[in-house]
């Protein structure tokens, strides 16, 4: 079953280079998504007829993973909880994909107010690139063995450049050049950390797969295990866009295609998230929690700051939603810093901020769509041209700067709670006030675009909105305002579990 969630988007996707014509292309795409995705729901044992797990997965979730050494893709709690969110977040987004392609090859060659040139990338890449990319995050979520996670997030940046480059406009060359230099900076340190990881293991045997390291971990050499952390951290950080190594993140975001940066924040950030998580549970389980702890408590309170500063002065609103990203990816890293409740926020955050802000996204796509331009100054009255996208694109607003009920909320909440018993008083405080910041400079933004005076502009036609394109990010928000009112108990036991894992429980 692992294996045919790995090689089935493979080979679609080097079926797609293949194929001749959109539409089967599309097809190919809309199907291998929902396949994958039937298929992620029976690993994680969610049954159509309504049984919280098979028999099967059950043991999976409830019990610690103890796999041979030599096995090297396996599924643990912590795997299937990023593994769910990648399938259900590109499920989605292949919907939104196929409307999206749909509608570029609808005029050719319109140049939009902004400069873009629609029309004119070949579909066949793009698609391909995209199965590709899901193959690769699937191989994230499944590798129990360092290298061959490091090489599934290394496969990750070369096959999502191509999709940031789709337009083929000097924005996005230069987006993508930054994106590819950076991240495979990022990418060299943590092959770094990986050598100090397989040194620190040398004497007890441990090797570089994960069981292996959990096992042996109070044997491991603890100053070649700080030493690896430091730079796995320093690598997978980059990919994951903490500050302040995040300086590919903005115009990556900004440049792709809406459907690109929806996979790019809320899946591809999650794969070198999953890699931080990874080391972090071998570093616990060795007793240097606290010192992890540290780090991840300081550089994900900087990233905070640093969303803080930079998205007050946005003029772009796809580099706005880009900086909040980079917030709660700092968030995600404080919350498994604190430990203990802390992680469970995170785990539940890390769900939350996916799918709201792969919804924002979507949603951005249809505003530029409507308006033919990403500047924020010239979006206002959004609801008189496109009521349905403006009352999206305000409750997104709402649940991603986690306006109650949301799993937002609920897991900005946990991460206070365990701030304050820990007695972080001025972690928390600090939490509050940049958290507070964030809020206000993003409605700022948002009430503007949504409820502002709107001037006719010369030669507009009506705008229709598609619908392909909106029930996604729907969908998406729906999910996670439900998260906060009700958890079913599979979802909160394999959260949990998933904590335990990455606190080295398990």
């Amino acid at each position: 079953m692992i294996n045919a969630l790995m090689l089935m988007p493979l080979a679609a996707g080097l079926l797609a280079f293949l194929i001749r014509g959109d539409a089967a292309r599309r097809t190919l795409l809309l199907w291998t998504a929902r396949v994958h995705f039937l298929l992620a729901v029976f690993v994680i044992g969610k049954s159509i007829v309504g049984n919280p797990f098979s028999p099967l997965i059950a043991a999976v979730v409830q019990a610690p993973v103890r796999e041979p050494a030599a096995l090297w893709f396996a599924y643990d709690p912590l795997g299937l909880l990023f593994l769910g969110i990648t399938s259900l977040l590109f499920l989605g987004a292949s919907q939104y994909a196929v409307t999206y392609l749909a509608l570029e090859k609808r005029d050719p060659g319109e140049e939009a107010a902004d400069g873009f040139i629609f029309n004119n990338a070949p579909e066949a890449v793009f698609t391909g690139c995209l199965l590709l990319f899901l193959a690769a995050m699937t191989a994230v979520t499944a590798s129990r063995h360092m290298g061959l996670l490091w090489a599934s997030v290394e496969a990750t940046t070369l096959l999502s450049a191509p999709l940031i480059y789709f337009h083929r406009h000097k924005r996005s060359l230069e987006a993508t050049w930054k994106y590819l230099l950076i991240c495979s900076v990022g990418i060299a340190l943590a092959l770094m950390g990986n050598l100090f990881l397989g040194a620190a293991g040398i004497k007890a045997g441990a090797g570089l797969d994960i069981g292996g390291l959990l096992a042996q971990a109070a044997s491991l050499d603890k100053p070649l295990l700080k030493a690896a952390f430091l730079f796995l951290f320093v690598g997978y950080g980059t990919k994951m866009g903490l500050s302040p190594f995040h300086t590919w993140l903005p115009d990556a975001h900004s440049e792709a295609p809406a459907v690109v940066s929806a996979l790019l924040s809320g899946a591809l950030l999650n794969c070198a998230f999953l890699g931080v998580l990874r080391v972090n549970a071998v570093c616990a389980r060795a007793g240097l929690a606290d010192f992890t702890g540290g780090i991840l408590m300081l550089f994900g309170l900087f990233s905070m700051v640093t969303a803080a500063l930079f998205m007050l002065g946005q003029r772009d609103y796809k580099r706005l939603l880009a900086y909040s990203s980079i917030e709660h990816m700092g968030i995600l890293a404080l919350g498994v810093g604190l430990g203990g409740a802390g992680i469970f926020g995170a785990m539940l955050g890390a769900l939350s901020h996916s799918l709201a802000k792969a919804g924002l996204f979507f949603t951005s796509g249809v505003v530029l769509a409507a308006e033919k331009t990403k500047r924020i100054a010239d979006v206002k009255g959004l609801w008189r041209r496109a009521p349905k996208t403006a009352a999206l694109w305000l409750g997104g607003f709402f649940i991603i700067t986690g306006t109650p009920p949301s799993g937002v909320f609920l897991a900005k909440f946990l991460i206070l709670k365990e701030a304050l018993a820990l007695k972080h008083y001025w972690l928390a405080g600090a939490y509050l006030f940049f958290l507070a910041i964030l809020f206000a400079g993003m409605a700022n933004v948002f009430i503007s675009m949504t409820f502002g005076e709107r001037a006719e502009k010369p030669g507009e036609k009506s705008f229709v909105e598609p619908g392909g394109m909106l029930v996604p990010a729907a969908f998406f928000f729906a999910c996670v305002m439900l998260a906060g009112l009700y958890m079913p108990g599979w979802l909160n036991e394999l959260i949990n579990r998933a904590a335990q894992g990455v606190a080295g429980k398990l």
